[in-house]
This record gives C-alpha cells, sequence and structure tokens, in this order.
C-alpha cells in the first residue's frame, strides 16, 4: 500500500532532523535524509519540490499542530483572555523540542529568498491560535490581531532562542510583558475612538477601515484547506 504524501513527508522530516544541527535545512540534509529513510530520489523530491525548505514549513507544520492540540486538551476557562494568547504561545515554543532546529529555521527564513514562507508560516501560527481561541472577526480586525501577534511571537522565539534561564522563565517574563503592551495599546485605541474630541476626525479613517472584510474561509471544496478543530 503507497504511504500518503504527508506521513512521507514526516519520514523524511523525522531522517533530517538529526542533520540539521550540524548542517542546518540545506540540500546536505535533505540528501542524507534521503538516504537513511531509503526513499527513492524522485518520490523524496515529488514529495518536497523545494527540498530542505519544504521540510523546516514541515517541522514548522508539525509545531503548530501539537501547539493546537495542547491548545484543546488544556482547561483555560479561568484565565483572562490575554493569558489564553499568551499560553497558546507558549505551548507553541514548547512544542519545539530542538531549539537547534528552530535556530537554524530562524537562520533560513531570514534570507531573502525565503522571507516570504518564514512569514507565512508565523501568520499561520497565529492564525491558527485566534482561530481556536474563537476568534470571530470579520473586518480590519482580523488582519490587526494577527499581525500584531505575529509580532510578539517573532519577537520571543529571538528571545527565547538565546534564554538559557531555569525553564526558559525569562522568556516567559518576556511574553507577558509584550502582551501586556498590547493589550495597553489597544485600550489606548478605545479609549480614543470613546473620545468625541476624535470623532470627526476618525470618521473617514473609521469609515475605510469598516471596508476591510476578513477572507472567505473556503471550506469543503477540492484545493482547500483542512478545516481545524
Amino acid at each position: 500500500m503507497t504511504m500518503p504524501y504527508e506521513d512521507l513527508r514526516e519520514t523524511l522530516l523525522d531522517a533530517a532532523l538529526i542533520h540539521v544541527p550540524f548542517d542546518g535545512w540545506t540540500e546536505a540534509t535533505f540528501a542524507a535524509a534521503v538516504a537513511d529513510a531509503d526513499m527513492d530520489r524522485t518520490l523524496a523530491r515529488a514529495v518536497c519540490p523545494r527540498g530542505a525548505l519544504d521540510l523546516a514549513l514541515a517541522y514548522h507544520a508539525r509545531g503548530d499542530a501539537q501547539m493546537f492540540e495542547r491548545m484543546q486538551s488544556e482547561d483555560m476557562s479561568e484565565l483572562r483572555f490575554s493569558e489564553k494568547v499568551a499560553a497558546a504561545v507558549r505551548f507553541r515554543l514548547e512544542a519545539s523540542d530542538d531549539k537547534e532546529a528552530v535556530r537554524r529555521g530562524t537562520t533560513l527564513f531570514a534570507l531573502p529568498a525565503y522571507a516570504a514562507d518564514g512569514a507565512k508560516a508565523i501568520w499561520g501560527t497565529c492564525d491558527l491560535i485566534w482561530d481556536t481561541l474563537g476568534d470571530t472577526s470579520q473586518d480590519a480586525n482580523w488582519y490587526t490581531k494577527r499581525a500584531t501577534l505575529s509580532a510578539v511571537y517573532s519577537s520571543t522565539v529571538l528571545f527565547w532562542l538565546g534564554d538559557d534561564s531555569s525553564d526558559h522563565h525569562a522568556t516567559w517574563e518576556f511574553l507577558d510583558r509584550r502582551i501586556d503592551n498590547v493589550m495597553q495599546f489597544e485600550k489606548f485605541k478605545a479609549q480614543v475612538n470613546k473620545n468625541p474630541l476624535f470623532k470627526p476626525l476618525l470618521a473617514g479613517p473609521n469609515w475605510l477601515m469598516s471596508q476591510i472584510k476578513a477572507p472567505v474561509r473556503m471550506k469543503d471544496l477540492p484545493g482547500s484547506l483542512t478545516p481545524r478543530g
């Protein structure tokens, strides 16, 4: 029985992770993974057309899936919403059990040729967090929430990579500060919007923002993403 492409990719990924700390997400790692998995090179290229780049993205996606599972299983009912967001980011980082693989991935996606792939992966992580937490935004807030969280997530990852504190305690404090900064800004925006002195000035921008809509989620159609949850 032929294995699905997803399973073949996971097999290659498992084989590659042994080599990533030494060679990074490179063609040398991809070639070693193909050899270790005893996979036909043509089949491996069909599964991962872009070689090690596709494996790096698969590693990121694996972490997203583990984060999602933990968000579903953990009881966060007593947490404030900002605490739920912080917990989700922490779950995502704790899903990355190989810090060197993340470090090498950060280096890869810092390259101009792959920056768009890295940005898309981070956006996908933050989109998954908001969706799982029940975000129902249909306007410009859909974009601003994900863009803001992407910035928080990215800065926290960079801090985490250099953190040698016990149980990454310093990282979680850093994350809490970033979340607090965002909440303070959101509170400030709400106060400005409620201030009658600013209403005439904000009428135009607010109208323009109201015309921006969240993307339509195409479900159960050929080629569409599998619905989450």
